[in-house]
């Protein structure tokens, strides 16, 4: 609420917030998809206004404040925003100097490393699969729902399914939660039925107090122990280490800087000979092209991993391996013992054990292949770029839309709603509780994935597939009863990506007029008065490598963002981390850059 409430330009003074509202902004579910190089003070638009226009920086400000940043603050990128900013006020507190004998340096190092959306994901990635991880998931669950109102009908909804998620997983017996919060946990069952909600929410915020120390106090000196350790064996951070022992010389403690005092003047990069109208959705199925023809054009890397038990009660595990790309949204359980034998993509396809296939399954194979989301080559040339010749329609790049719009506050869902559209909402709930329940599913060593498998395959059965409600869908009945008989015992399903596909088709249109929607409002913020024609053509037609750059761009947005989010299982801690964290600077890109600048190899 704080953050909705501020200016756009003093927001902008911050480069913590900078880093995560780029990465929200190039997210593939928009029309516009800027970013902001704070250094310089310049917006680089995407797509370009026509070059005749002399765009306003201040109708640029004012655009983003009412028409992103609502749904940036809704958005999982916001509540990481908000730990980070929590996080770093204790680092650069005397309490943190005093209790942990922080020097400046250390002080210094430690924003470094965990500043910005990929720092927040270095540091998640660090304390996955131990105490930590229930730690920071409660604490955002819980900030989450103490920002709803439950008497708002229009959130309730939201609410309910949160109190559900924390009473399944953190508020359950022997969780680390209630292992820590014994005193204050103790009043919570008669809360829940007897005392008023002020006082429950009371409860739940004294107990997020005591995780969010617990993370301050224990989690975050670990994880600069951990940092050193490992900046020492990556080269690429022996400058870091150097500015970090020059520091630790000097000695001395600086209350370190808040907010920048004097920053560059705002301006928008101008247009380089566009002449043609402004179309974000012609613009995108170009992006999508290079990324799909892409795709198709190099072998996928694979990564097999054994599916763990349970960490939770539960029947015990099996250990039948998985194939899975670490940079797909879903896969398949395979039983092979070779994973090498069945690969997604690959010339042998996708195997469904034990049994001949139908031709239904081969058709589920078919669809299993086309959640693949593999990276281009990092190393791609200009001349090695496929040719964008194939046609793209809007249904091909809206999966991809789709997986980034819950990383962004739910845009598109907000305006199925303000055109009265229930049953297309409706049917996008259902994606994206269906995209929900997939990593959950396939990755058994999450944090309380028992749980949350059977809550949320339950969830979906009542809300969509029960006899009073599946008669109202327009979807296959196949596809629907298969989805009943898997989801209702937490298991995976291939129909699953049956009934996305489904739901696509019948949202397509919309999802149109959703980015047609977005270009108008753009536009009368930018060229009000001016008629800028917005026909089905583009006009200036990109070239090939910024294509693939901007492609890259929105693609390393939607994997850092659906990290943090929970769609995306989190790597583990590699040189990757290391070299990241070496070339990111949060006055020139960020995250963002970072990751192009590792992956293409240049900046």
């Amino acid at each position: 609420a704080s953050i909705a409430s501020m200016d756009m330009g003093l927001l902008l003074r911050d480069d913590v917030f900078v880093d995560f509202f780029n990465t929200f902004l190039n997210l593939p579910v928009f029309g516009q998809t800027p970013i902001y190089i704070s250094d310089m003070g310049r917006w680089h638009l995407w797509p370009e206004l026509p070059s005749h226009l002399d765009p306003s920086p201040a109708a640029l400000l004012a655009w983003l404040e009412k028409h992103r940043l609502p749904h940036f603050c809704k958005s999982s990128l916001c509540l990481h925003l908000v730990l980070c900013q929590k996080l770093l006020g204790f680092i650069r507190s005397g309490e943190a100097a005093e209790l942990l004998n922080w020097q400046s340096a250390d002080q210094w190092l430690l924003e470094r490393c965990i500043s910005g959306s990929h720092g927040m994901r270095h540091f998640r990635a660090f304390v996955q699969g131990t105490a930590g991880e229930e730690l920071i998931d409660f604490w955002l669950i819980t900030e989450r729902l103490l920002g709803l109102d439950e008497s708002d009908g229009s959130q309730r909804d939201l609410f309910l399914s949160l109190v559900h998620r924390l009473r399944a997983t953190h508020l359950r017996e022997g969780s680390s939660i209630i292992t820590l919060c014994t005193t204050i946990a103790g009043s919570l069952p008669k809360a829940k039925h007897i005392q008023s909600i002020s006082t429950r929410r009371e409860i739940l915020s004294k107990m997020q107090e005591q995780a969010l120390f617990m993370i301050q106090s224990y989690w975050l000196p670990k994880f600069f122990m951990h940092c050193k350790m490992g900046m020492q064996e990556e080269e690429s951070c022996q400058p870091l280490l150097q500015e970090y022992q020059e520091r630790l010389s000097q000695a001395s403690w600086q209350e370190p800087p808040g907010l920048s005092e004097s920053c560059p003047t705002i301006h928008i990069k101008r247009s380089q000979g566009v002449s043609g109208p402004y179309c974000s959705p012609k613009a995108k199925a170009e992006i999508w092209a290079l990324v799909k023809e892409g795709r198709d054009t190099q072998e996928l890397k694979m990564a097999t991993f054994q599916v763990k038990p349970e960490r939770q009660p539960g029947p015990a595990g099996n250990t039948e391996e998985l194939c899975l790309d670490k940079d797909t949204l879903g896969s398949i359980p395979q039983q092979s013992e070779h994973p090498a034998n069945t690969a997604f993509g690959g010339k042998r396809g996708v195997t469904f054990p034990g049994r001949p296939q139908s031709n239904a399954e081969q058709d589920l194979e078919n669809l299993c292949k086309e959640k693949i989301f593999s990276d281009l080559f990092p190393s791609a040339s200009l001349a090695q770029l496929p040719s964008l010749k194939k046609p793209v329609k809007t249904v091909d790049f809206l999966p991809w839309a789709l997986s980034a719009e819950a990383c962004a506050g739910w845009p598109f869902r907000d305006f199925l709603q303000c055109q009265n559209r229930p049953m297309e909402t409706h049917l996008l709930d259902l994606w994206h509780d269906l995209e929900e329940f997939l990593p959950v599913v396939l990755d058994s060593s999450r944090e309380n994935s028992f749980f949350l498998r059977h809550l949320i395959g339950e969830k979906i059965c009542k809300t969509y597939l029960e006899e009073d409600s599946i008669e109202k869908l327009p979807l296959e009945t196949r596809t629907l009863v298969s989805l009943w008989n898997h989801l209702i015992c937490g298991e995976f399903s291939p129909w699953i990506f049956r009934a996305q596909k489904e739901i696509c088709k019948l949202l397509c249109c919309l999802y149109e007029e959703f980015l047609a929607d977005d270009d108008r409002t753009f536009l009368q913020f930018m060229a009000p008065g001016s008629n800028v024609p917005m026909p089905k053509v583009a006009g200036r037609a990109a070239g090939r490598w910024e294509h693939f750059h901007l492609s890259q761009r929105m693609n390393q947005s939607l994997k850092l963002s659906q990290a943090l989010h929970g769609t995306r299982s989190l790597e583990g801690i590699s040189s990757k981390h290391w070299q990241l964290l070496a070339a990111q600077d949060l006055q020139k890109g960020g995250s963002i850059q970072a990751e192009m600048k590792l992956l293409l190899g240049s900046t």
